[in-house]
């Protein structure tokens, strides 16, 4: 398996650190409204990386984070009047109903940098301690001349930086030694969040956040450590000089960076008002076509959104998830039988294909053009003329393939009619004190999309 390493700027073999294990990071989203479609590239990519990598056998330890103290948080929550962690808290719950619906699964570990604050505290004393850092006036600078080999991630020159591109830089350069230095911890101001610190009164900066939420939950070194492009600099980049600073250790084998998101051929910006939120997306399509439009292309090359590229999304899921319903519905004419060599020799092909496709770099695009040749190979296929296991082993495999492209079986719609007996059923549970079978159809139906509501009138029912 090969990956393609910003640090390295080439393809390199994966070797963890551990056999068997992995051990991920990925920079989670800064919570202060919904999210918007820049940020699910990195969430829905990472997470089909993290699923083939445990299709491989590998134990994945997969930790993303949520960033909930912040400017933006800070000024989202003095504009509507409330606390700062009343606005992290709502919207880091909306981000969870957002991911649930791209079907990307829960990390090993959310992190969130609230609840961190110690091990910020620690670390950086630490980097007092060792000369990397130093305290003016109540903030906590990093010395950036003093780690030699940064900017070897970003390829950027420090040099070049302080003299020619202070834009790049932290404001405040009057009180640091050096322009480039960035802040570690900053002074309260009126009316945002603080905490004690031997500094005083204050909060950390971003950078170190990651830096200990990592250095927690998977150790001082990992094996991949994940973004989107626009954090290689500064955010990636201060990341690896705090960290290494601290262990004297390479902190992360492999770095990985998906390409940015354009809309209708245009730069995503406020400033040009063409900032779409995923909510504004899930009004005319389920967010799992949002996901297969972003698989579709490799993520390190620049993607371009657009309802007609979504609509093309959109169909290309359909005949996929049309043909995985095909061979659900269509298993229990096959004749019995054992599978047969020719059938599968077949499906190890295709098999092999997609492997080689994820293999290479995580080449999502390729290994959808893989699996939409095994749907089209299905579909040629007659149950009638095909015996029973090879029909069981094709479904498995197609649906192994599309899991780790969060691609699945959709779920059979009930009929009114198997609704309104399933309700029949539960008022007769009720009748007879057998809550736990009542909850249960509850249950079952509301995995379906059907809510139910217990009225003076009887039981009514609604699709969600």
């Amino acid at each position: 398996m090969k990956i393609f390493n910003t640090l390295s700027r080439r393809k390199e073999e994966f070797i963890p650190l551990e056999a068997g294990k992995v051990r991920m990071y990925v920079c989670g989203p800064t919570v202060y409204d919904f999210i918007h479609i820049g940020n699910t590239r990195p969430m829905i990519f990472f997470d089909s990386v993290r699923r083939f990598l445990e299709y491989k056998g590998y134990e994945v330890n997969y930790v993303s984070n949520f960033t909930d103290v912040d400017d933006k948080i800070i000024k989202r929550a003095l504009a509507d009047g409330v606390e700062a962690s009343v606005i992290s808290e709502r919207f880091t719950e909306e981000c969870k109903k957002d991911m649930e619906g791209m079907r990307v699964r829960p990390a090993t570990t959310h992190p969130k940098a609230t609840e961190e604050i110690d091990g910020m505290l620690e670390m950086i004393q630490v980097l007092i301690d060792k000369g990397f850092a130093y305290e003016v006036n109540g903030t906590v600078y990093y010395r950036v001349k003093r780690f030699k080999r940064y900017g070897e991630l970003s390829g950027k020159n420090l040099d070049d930086l302080i003299s020619g591109n202070r834009t790049l830089l932290v404001t405040g350069e009057d009180e640091k030694e050096n322009p480039g230095d960035f802040v570690l911890w900053k002074p309260k101001k009126e009316g945002e969040p603080y905490w004690e610190s031997p500094w005083g009164q204050g909060r950390p900066g971003w950078h170190i956040e990651c830096s200990v939420m990592s250095k927690k939950y998977l150790g001082e070194q990992i094996d991949i450590h994940g973004g989107g492009e626009d954090l290689i600099f500064p955010h990636h980049e201060n990341e690896i000089a705090q960290s290494e600073a601290v262990s004297e250790k390479p902190f992360a084998r492999y770095w990985m960076h998906n390409a940015f998101l354009n809309i209708d051929n245009k730069k995503m910006s406020k400033s040009l008002g063409n900032s779409l939120k995923v909510r504004d997306i899930a009004n005319n399509y389920d967010l799992k076509v949002l996901r297969f439009f972003m698989l579709s292309a490799h993520y390190r090359s620049p993607l371009n959104y657009s309802g007609e590229l979504m609509e093309a999304a959109k169909n290309g899921l359909e005949r996929i998830e049309n043909g995985l319903v095909r061979l659900r519905d269509e298993a229990g004419k096959c004749p019995a039988g054992k599978a047969t060599e020719q059938g599968q020799e077949a499906l190890q092909g295709f098999r092999r294909r997609f492997e080689v496709a994820m293999e290479d770099d995580f080449n999502t695009a390729d290994a959808i053009s893989v699996l939409f040749e095994l749907i089209k190979y299905a579909n040629t296929l007659k149950p009638e003329e095909t015996v029973r296991e090879d029909w069981d082993i094709l479904r498995q495999t197609a649906l192994e393939l599309g899991d780790i492209l969060g691609i699945g079986e959709p779920k059979a719609e009930l009929l009114d009619s198997a609704i309104e007996a399933l309700i029949t059923e539960r008022q007769e549970a009720r009748k007879a004190k057998n809550y736990a079978r009542a909850d249960e159809i509850r249950k079952e139906l509301a995995e379906q999309g059907i809510l139910l509501e217990d009225t003076k009138d009887g039981v009514k029912w609604k699709k969600a």
